[in-house]
């Protein structure tokens, strides 16, 4: 069972540096993104200000069509903001030409998306060995190590498989697996639990959260998975396409954890 609900600080919206003085991932103040113009305008972020620290897990969590995926797109490197600053381990992702921006999330980025987005003319490993690939290791070497992480999510002796044959709760498990792959400074989570049981969820959260803790990475997960908040850092609220406030959470210590249980 998980431990008790840590202790929060409530912070005011953006939240200011980390209490515990750990460094901060990213910093944005007064992003802003619009989509379409004139009437038929939605300003799906007005405004947002939030630092995410290093070393920590951050969850952002609010109603459905709030931002929230808008703002992870836009972390990742996938969106450009309209407006406002932001800098992810001190870059400044506008600055970037698109093929210096498209070098830097094949380098920095993993994301899990919430539809999975597998491709299905490869096979499982080959899947989550794309990242690898595409920083030029070879392939038979980035399909030896995909092999290993997929065992290490509970998917030992699918790599051969094709993505469709599998469960949702599987396919979803290949999506983080290709995600972490690489080993990014940035882990971006959109409802990385949707299609996990319970017992399954905690596991791969657990699993996601222990790649977070280490001074150069952080992981940024949108969820409305209530079951997994306690094992956030930081929990940012959003609302109408603010982050309206900020829970500093004190660590949550649990053993570290692989996913090699359940079905799902």
């Amino acid at each position: 069972m998980p431990d008790a609900t840590p202790s929060t600080q409530h912070a005011a919206p953006g939240g200011g540096p980390p209490p515990d003085g750990r460094p901060l991932a990213i910093r944005l103040r007064a992003v802003a993104k619009t989509f379409g113009k004139g009437e038929s305008a939605v300003r799906a972020l007005r405004g947002v200000d939030l630092d995410v620290p290093a070393g920590a897990l951050t969850m952002l969590v609010g109603p459905s069509g709030c931002g929230k995926t808008t703002l992870i797109s836009i972390l990742a490197g996938l969106l450009a903001r309209d407006a406002g600053e932001l800098a992810v381990f001190g870059q400044d992702l506008g600055a970037l030409r698109r093929d210096r921006l498209s070098a830097w999330r094949r380098d920095n980025v993993g994301f899990i998306f919430q539809q999975f987005n597998l491709v299905p003319q490869l096979t499982v490993a080959e899947n989550v060995s794309v990242p690898l690939v595409l920083k030029g290791e070879s392939v038979g070497a980035a399909v030896r190590k995909a092999h290993d992480i997929l065992a290490t999510l509970g998917l030992e002796g699918r790599g051969a498989s094709a993505p469709l044959k599998l469960s949702g709760g599987q396919q979803q498990r290949v999506a983080i697996a290709r995600a972490l792959i690489h080993e990014p400074r940035l882990l971006v989570c959109d409802e990385p639990t949707s299609a996990l049981d319970a017992e399954l969820g905690r596991r791969v959260m657990g699993f996601i959260r222990d790649r977070s803790r280490s001074p150069d990475r952080a992981v940024v997960v949108v969820t409305h998975d209530d079951r997994i908040f306690h094992l956030a850092d930081t929990i940012a609220h959003m609302d109408d396409g603010l982050v309206r406030s900020v829970e500093r959470r004190a660590p949550h210590i649990e053993p570290p954890q692989t996913a090699k249980q359940g079905s799902a």
